[in-house]
């Protein structure tokens, strides 16, 4: 394992967790956009899960290559998701938060499969 395969690993889950956190303690800054797309609220706590397996699975990826792999696919879908309903609600200045949380997904992901 190379160590910037560990620390870019690292720096993704962190933030995807740290993103994770922010649905389930509701703050304003993550919950407040997603009301403005249009989100229903149901789904928040899914979106929150989602994105914490993601964190845990690139964590375990460390371990186990193959699921660090998989969840870092796992999470470009999921952030690709979150461009896509972004440029739906017509709020185009908002693209590059969730390209923020997926760029270091992309780097780990392609770490990984380098390493």
């Amino acid at each position: 394992m190379s160590t910037s395969y560990l620390v870019l690993t690292v720096v993704a889950a962190v933030m995807v967790g740290v993103s994770a956190a922010s649905v389930f303690v509701h703050a304003t800054w993550v919950v407040q956009p997603l009301s403005d797309y249009g989100v229903p609220r149901t789904w928040w706590p899914w979106l929150g899960t989602a994105k914490s397996l993601g964190a845990v699975g690139l964590l375990g990826g460390l371990l186990v290559t193959p699921l660090g792999i998989a969840a870092a696919v796992a999470l470009v879908l999921y952030f690709t998701g979150a461009v896509i309903t972004v440029i739906r609600a017509q709020w185009y200045s908002h693209i590059p938060f969730p390209l923020v949380y997926v760029a270091p997904v992309i780097a780990s992901l392609t770490a990984g499969i380098v390493t």
